[in-house]
């Protein structure tokens, strides 16, 4: 197992802003994996609002799966607490539980709980090659959160440059918009054997000319046709000559439901995704009104996206962080053409959220940079020699010397 130096507790100033759920998501993750004691306090310390701080239903239901998978010891796990704490008790090897069911509570993310839960997953190989079967309910197009569509068509393709392999299946969809409903994706997870580790990705050193565009579509049947005509007319204005596809044409089955992502491809097997959940207000606004407004939107962020020049998208950037925080070598995954073309060889400060990227991917840094000491981030984050975790059989009390518990701390900026 990788071996991270003695941590005194560590208090951080969590000025993370949209970061604060990042903040949970990868702590617990990376907590689980390592077997590291967690304490957060101020808990997203800096929302106001509708939207609130403390623990959300996605951040509960992500601790308790992990607490369940690894036995652990686990303090102020409810909506709304503003400080928890947890401590694993069982290692990735000792996995018992190889056929998971989770229900996230309400219509939470799906896709949260996944991410959450998708590290430590990958290190409960056993010498038989043993699938892991990981059956989520709960939202999969809700805010705030990737959806599947984005999760099947860029993250997972994307992670298999790292020797990540993952089937999944929508069984049905769950919507934070118009009458909640619960969702259902099926996952089957091949975890790496006793002593593998993930390997650095091969990543292009360029974009790439952009060959097709794939378009998703979960919206209701009476603007399918009108939406599809505003978006060909959009991306013939924006990226002309490309081939547009269709992959994916839905009924949502509400009004409130509205839901477009566009993926571009490049011709070197990069991939860079846009969408929207719409979040406007329909009312009085007319079908053809309201196509071009998602199309307009979606097509020009897509387009802002590409201009950077960098070689990951802004949401794709972050979901890596961990990955390549535990991958064996060297990952440069930048995300701009600042980044990508910078020459730069100073080590990075990793104390406080760090790096070129969104504040999620700069928050993802830090925290991954917290619980994994060993690794190192070169030139504001544009290269992560990674920590080498490697999947074997010894347990969590075995390495326990090796760690003290932390504190991370968001506090009211």
């Amino acid at each position: 197992m990788g071996k991270s130096k003695e941590k005194n507790l560590v208090a951080l100033d969590g000025r993370t802003g949209e970061g604060g759920g990042q903040v949970v998501r990868v702590a617990v993750a990376l907590a689980a994996l390592t077997g590291t004691p967690l304490r957060i306090d101020n808990v997203r310390g800096n929302r106001e609002g509708h939207r609130g701080g403390g623990l959300k239903a996605q951040h509960v239901s992500c601790i308790r799966t992990l607490a369940d998978a690894t036995d652990a010891e686990v303090i102020g796990c409810q909506v709304g607490s503003k400080s928890f704490q947890f401590k694993a008790k069982r290692s990735p090897a000792e996995i018992v539980n190889r056929n998971i069911k989770v229900r996230a509570e309400s219509a939470a993310s799906v896709l949260l709980v996944f991410q959450a839960t998708l590290p430590f997953l990958l290190f409960a190989g056993d010498e038989n090659g043993s699938p892991i079967t990981l059956t989520i309910q709960g939202g999969t197009n809700v805010s705030f959160s990737l959806s599947f569509e984005y999760l099947d068509q860029v993250l997972l393709p994307s992670l298999e440059r790292f020797g990540i392999k993952v089937e999944r299946k929508l069984e049905y969809r769950g919507w934070s918009h118009g009458t909640r409903e619960i969702g259902s994706i099926r996952f089957s997870i091949a975890p790496l054997r006793p002593g593998q580790s993930l390997q650095a990705p091969i990543w292009p050193s360029e974009p790439g000319m952009i060959s097709k565009i794939n378009v998703s579509l979960v919206v209701p049947k009476d603007l399918q046709k009108l939406l599809q005509k505003s978006l060909l007319f959009e991306l013939d204005l924006v990226f002309p000559g490309v081939e547009i596809i269709f992959v994916v044409i839905d009924d949502s089955r509400h009004k409130a439901r509205n839901y477009t992502l566009l993926v571009a491809h490049t011709d070197n097997g990069l991939r860079f995704g846009r969408d929207w959940l719409y979040d406007g207000k329909t009312k009085d606004k007319t079908s053809d009104q309201l196509s071009t407004e998602i199309s307009q939107k979606v097509v020009y962020a897509l387009d802002a996206e590409i201009r950077k020049g960098g070689l990951v998208d802004e949401y794709l950037q972050d979901q890596l962080i961990v990955f390549q925080a535990l991958a064996e070598g060297k990952s440069i995954i930048p995300g701009t053409l600042e980044a990508r073309t910078s020459d730069r060889e100073h080590i990075d400060r990793t104390d406080k959220p760090f790096g070129d990227g969104s504040l999620h991917t700069t928050t993802a840094r830090w925290v991954a940079s917290e619980l994994l000491p060993q690794i190192k981030w070169v030139d504001r984050g544009r290269i992560c020699e990674g920590a080498g975790w490697t999947a074997e059989s010894a347990k969590v009390e075995s390495s326990a010397e090796a760690f003290q518990s932390f504190t991370i701390s968001e506090r009211t900026i």
